[in-house]
């Protein structure tokens, strides 16, 4: 049987057990609202002892994190909306699956075994975040769901061969679960009929002082990394791992987000702040941790763990006050900041980049978690 009938026959199973996990959601999800081909968005809740997340199927986007503050006092740390409708008016990825690659691609243009592909520029003369129609903007579906105890959603996308200019049938299931420890896993698992690239992320912006908040100027954060990528005009890496030290890029000891971001530096100015990916300790496909957050108003803490070389650091520099918050302010200027595990922007194009290639007959899968716990500094 050809690899390619192979693939869609392991597809047949998806419908039926979407039609399975529907006695799950009838009694456990709502819906959030209606795209406009009249398809439904529902919204699924995670919860433990102390925490809550909630998710909806639109982008697969975490809409609410919730956690306890040092007084116990549950808060929501990331940015987005209360209604459908705000999402579907453009948001800068909000809580986002992010796909088929995340980051920027420059020019938009990649090869794989001699084959030339070619995907719409939607940055600056970049393709970003998988182009104009990405993992962000699709309604995924639902697989299963635990309705008991409410710890896991398992969502499942088909991008079709081409899709947004991307060879292959990508088939990609994105798992969140909530444990007993305060830690959001979110797990990713993919496989192609076709050579194609893949590069998946966690777009939330992440504010541990309360979503409505402010700035997160004060955050402190700390990075194992003892590199980065310095990046042209267009934030496309020009290929050199630069040590960090001696630079506003280094984070390894901990310091306040705002301290070096307005320093006078070529590269802060390129990317209005940072925009930058970090060039993790101690790569080698194993889970580990790569940074913490915290905050000093609320004493909540956030650790991160990947099995991934790469974390973009983006400081919610565009944000401008024109979006409004969940309690009905405005999401100013760097309100809130976004972690994003990954490989290395526009890794297709650099050979001594990790590869992002996926081949037919392999699997990609890759964990990223986010734990949360309060301590008084």
């Amino acid at each position: 049987m050809k690899k390619g009938l192979k693939f869609f026959l392991s597809l047949l199973i998806i419908p039926i057990l979407i039609l399975n996990s529907c006695n799950y959601q009838k009694e456990n999800h709502m819906i959030f609202g209606k795209l406009e081909n009249g398809d439904n968005v529902y919204k699924y809740l995670l919860k433990n002892n102390t925490c809550q997340v909630e998710v909806i199927t639109y982008g697969g986007i975490i809409t609410s994190i919730k956690v306890p503050d040092l007084n116990s006092n549950l808060t929501d740390i990331v940015l987005g909306f209360n209604n459908l409708e705000s999402y579907l008016q453009g948001h800068p990825y909000f809580g986002a699956i992010v796909g088929r690659f995340a980051n920027r691609i420059d020019n938009g243009s990649f090869s794989i075994n001699n084959v030339d592909y070619n995907l719409a520029l939607n940055n600056n003369g970049t393709s970003l975040h998988g182009g104009l129609k990405g993992f962000d903007k699709v309604n995924w579906n639902v697989i299963s769901y635990d309705s008991i105890n409410h710890s896991y959603i398992k969502l499942n996308y088909l991008s079709q061969h081409m899709d947004e200019g991307y060879p292959g049938n990508l088939n990609i299931y994105v798992t969140y679960s909530l444990n007993e420890n305060n830690e959001l896993l979110v797990d990713y698992e993919a496989q192609t009929d076709q050579s194609t690239i893949i590069n998946l992320t966690q777009h939330s912006y992440f504010n541990l002082s309360g979503e409505s908040s402010g700035d997160i100027l004060d955050h402190e954060l700390q990075l194992n990394a003892n590199a980065f990528l310095p990046v042209n005009e267009k934030i496309i890496p020009t290929g050199e791992i630069k040590n960090v030290n001696d630079t506003p890029f280094d984070f390894r000891k901990g310091k306040k987000i705002g301290r070096d971001i307005y320093h006078e530096n070529t590269q802060l100015k390129l990317g209005n702040g940072y925009d930058h990916c970090w060039v993790l300790d101690n790569y080698n496909k194993q889970l580990r941790k790569v940074a913490e957050l915290y905050s000093n108003e609320t004493s909540i803490k956030m650790e991160v763990y990947t099995d991934l070389p790469g974390i973009q650091l983006y400081t919610g520099n565009f944000l401008d006050g024109s979006l409004n918050s969940k309690k009905g302010k405005k999401y100013v200027n760097r309100s809130g900041l976004c972690l994003e595990t990954q490989f290395f922007p526009n890794s297709p194009n650099n050979q001594s980049f990790p590869s992002t290639i996926l081949e037919p007959g392999m699997k990609f899968a890759s964990r990223t978690s986010f734990k949360f716990t309060t301590f008084k500094k």
